[in-house]
């Protein structure tokens, strides 16, 4: 099947800094992607470049492509219709996201009117089926409400709301669960999973939580100091992990099923943007060193060419 979404050798530079590091990857429709790391290793700079929203000090180079379309280059109107129409995001924090000063339905319907061009009332008609959809009680009412009237849980499917209303073909959900609690967490997910199920959109999840990923995700990317070092389908990557940066995140795991352990810790911290050493970013913190480690091209290789396992 061919990639609704191909991103290749995509790098990103803040003021003349690197900071994401030649990326490939591609999505099927209907796949479900996850993408995890530590905090920076550039997850969700990935796709904010790749939309276009990146602030001016931002210098990117590679190709973005959207069912063949380039999008790295394309002009400000061609992104307007992809950003919120055909790829749509959800932020970690939908409080910040949604405006505090428009009425949750307004900020709804001007997503309809501009995406996909209904008028008023059939904007709110909408607007209402999708509060419905995404499990928002009394909805023709509660259109009318205030963000702040809204709890952490509520504000996230209203952001999912927004997002589903432009009917896009890829989903990326930015760490949608991270201020909720694990009630609110499984709910948000079920509902996330549900949509896909119905309208068969692609859905890339970024989050820190293995766990997550685990249960929602059926390819996993791992990203460390704005690389991908290892891509693998979630069993695999769970029953076989391969670079130490995996395994170190999987060995910190605790586990419900087996003997209480004392759990593993990945020593020292992710190196600054500024100062990443030459060859292998983590030789430093990883056990497996050796010296031809600090001048090593870092590349992703075939694991197992039969499930495309690759890690650096």
């Amino acid at each position: 099947m061919e990639p609704i979404v191909e991103i290749v050798d995509l790098r990103v530079a803040f003021d003349g800094l690197p900071v994401l590091h030649g990326v490939d990857l591609s999505i099927r429709r209907g796949e479900s992607v996850g993408m995890v790391g530590e905090s920076g290793c550039g997850k969700s700079v990935t796709w904010l470049a790749a939309l276009g929203l990146l602030p001016q000090r931002a210098r990117t180079a590679g190709s973005v492509r959207l069912a063949g379309e380039e999008l790295l280059r394309a002009p400000a109107s061609c992104l307007d219709k992809v950003r919120g129409g055909r790829i749509a995001m959800i932020f970690q924090d939908p409080a910040s996201a949604l405006n505090p000063v428009h009425k949750v339905g307004d900020q709804i319907a001007e997503v309809l009117r501009l995406h996909r061009g209904l008028e008023r009332h059939a904007a709110k008609a909408e607007a209402r089926r999708l509060f419905d959809q995404v499990g928002i009680p009394d909805a023709a009412r509660r259109l009318d409400a205030y963000p702040h009237e809204f709890s952490g849980g509520q504000n996230q499917r209203i952001m999912i709301a927004m997002a589903l209303a432009g009917r896009p073909d890829v989903l990326i959900a930015d760490e949608p669960t991270t201020a909720l609690d694990v009630t609110i967490q499984a709910q948000i997910l079920e509902l996330l999973q549900q949509i896909q199920r119905e309208t068969g959109m692609a859905l890339v999840l970024i989050s820190h939580d293995l766990g997550i990923v685990g249960e929602v995700c059926e390819r996993v990317l791992v990203f460390y100091a704005g690389r991908i070092v290892e891509e693998a389908p979630v069993d695999r990557l769970f029953a076989h992990p391969s670079h130490p940066y995996t395994r170190g995140l999987i060995g910190a795991l605790p586990s419900l099923e087996r003997p209480q352990r004392r759990l593993s810790a990945i020593p020292g911290v992710v190196p600054s943007a500024a100062d990443l050493p030459s060859g292998c970013a983590f030789a430093a913190r990883c056990e497996l060193r050796v010296e031809r480690c600090a001048q090593w091209a870092v590349e992703l290789s075939s694991v197992s060419v039969d499930c495309g396992h690759k890690a650096a």
